[in-house]
């Protein structure tokens, strides 16, 4: 018995898998923006697809391009680590903050010890007025008593009481002994326009105003308290491009220091500090103590975050920051709008916050945060 041409075609098809089962409402769509969630985005790509049957690229180019895009819609969604206050931003974007992490502050020191950094010293050393790693500040930052603090967690996110505050499960008395190295310390920085240095930048303003004189900017350069390109800052305060340059050349340059995402330092070889926080404490960068950060913080009608860099928090790591979402109120397509609002939705869900971003250094969003973040997530349409 012949079988028909149209019969060996689809027998072939299904062989090879050319007849798919993804649903007729799958949707290809197209981000753009901060680099700092880019790795958490690439994670949640794949189950996403599993959960939805829709598909997304994402190109990681900064945050400045992604507020930029979304001002001429090019493209479906885009991210920026810092809130999109320009005159140029259409009426109907908003900002959801569906992507937390700490800022890490990535060194090249050959030793083992935990290196611990306060504000004002870490202010001081990217104004260039510390210099040299056994500077009296660093020496006292790192040769001190204070108490590790442990949260209490469940099911990896932390408790809080009725007030919305991270219970404390316990105090842990801590001493550092550290001898730093009399070598000079070589500053790296993010040459670009981005969303990471706008917030590092404000952190210095807020945590160290009188060594940290100007406010907040994207650009470095445009922040920086003095001359940058005074002789005693050529060749030792040094620029690259975007996390993963200003990373790589930190691990090419011994004794440098560099701020980038935490999970940049595990690929380059660099060590990352602690923070000294206003509580006295030095905190490692997690997404618990993250988290116990961001809880201190508040947040407006239009998902804008206002943090509290003088926080008493006992545990939390004052240098975690946001990555906002912006989406559009009004899509012109429908469709589109429904799978961006699925999107958004799965980032914030525990198989992508979760599952793929604690071991990536991301914080999961929880309590009252979470519900605001749902909220703003709800007026995609």
């Amino acid at each position: 018995m012949k079988v028909s041409m149209l019969a060996k075609s689809a027998a072939v098809a299904l062989a090879f898998g050319l007849v798919t089962s993804t649903p007729a409402h799958a949707v290809d769509l197209s981000g753009s923006g901060a680099s700092f969630p880019a790795l958490l985005i690439e994670a949640c790509k794949a189950p996403f697809a599993t959960a939805s049957g829709h598909s997304f690229t994402y190109a990681s180019s900064g945050s400045g391009a992604g507020r930029t895009n979304s001002d001429r819609s090019v493209g479906d969604f885009w991210f920026s680590d810092a809130a999109h206050t320009a005159a140029t931003k259409r009426a109907s974007i908003i900002h959801a903050p569906v992507v937390a992490a700490p800022i890490g502050i990535l060194h090249n020191l050959p030793s083992r010890n935990t290196l611990s950094l306060s504000a004002s010293t870490i202010a001081g050393i990217f104004s260039g007025a510390i210099t040299r790693w056994n500077d009296p500040a660093i020496v006292r930052d790192n040769n001190r008593a204070y108490d590790k603090i442990v949260y209490k967690t469940k099911n990896g996110a932390v408790v809080k009481d009725s007030k919305g505050d991270p219970i404390v499960a316990k105090k842990i008395a801590t001493t550092t002994r550290y001898t730093l190295p009399d070598k000079p310390i070589k500053v790296v920085y993010r040459s670009d326009s981005s969303g990471t240095t706008e917030n590092f930048t404000n952190y210095l303003n807020k945590s160290a105003p009188t060594v940290w004189t100007k406010a907040k900017a994207a650009v470095f350069t445009t922040s920086f308290p003095g001359n940058i390109n005074s002789p005693e800052n050529l060749g030792r305060i040094v620029g690259a491009a975007s996390s993963t340059g200003v990373s790589q050349l930190a691990g090419k340059t011994p004794y440098s220091i560099t701020f980038a995402e935490v999970n940049y330092a595990v690929a380059n070889r660099l060590k990352v500090a602690n923070v000294i926080n206003p509580a006295g404490n030095a905190v490692e960068p997690t997404s618990v103590t993250t988290s116990a950060f961001l809880s201190q913080a508040t947040i407006d009608a239009n998902g804008i975050m206002s943090f509290d860099y003088a926080t008493k928090e006992a545990g939390a790591y004052t240098l975690g920051i946001v990555s906002y979402m912006l989406v559009d109120t009004n899509y012109p397509d429908k469709n589109k709008a429904a799978a961006v609002k699925s999107l958004a939705s799965f980032i914030l869900s525990p198989a992508c916050a979760k599952d793929k971003g604690e071991a990536l250094g991301f914080s999961v969003l929880d309590g009252e945060f979470l519900k605001k973040a749902q909220s703003l997530v709800a007026k995609i349409g």
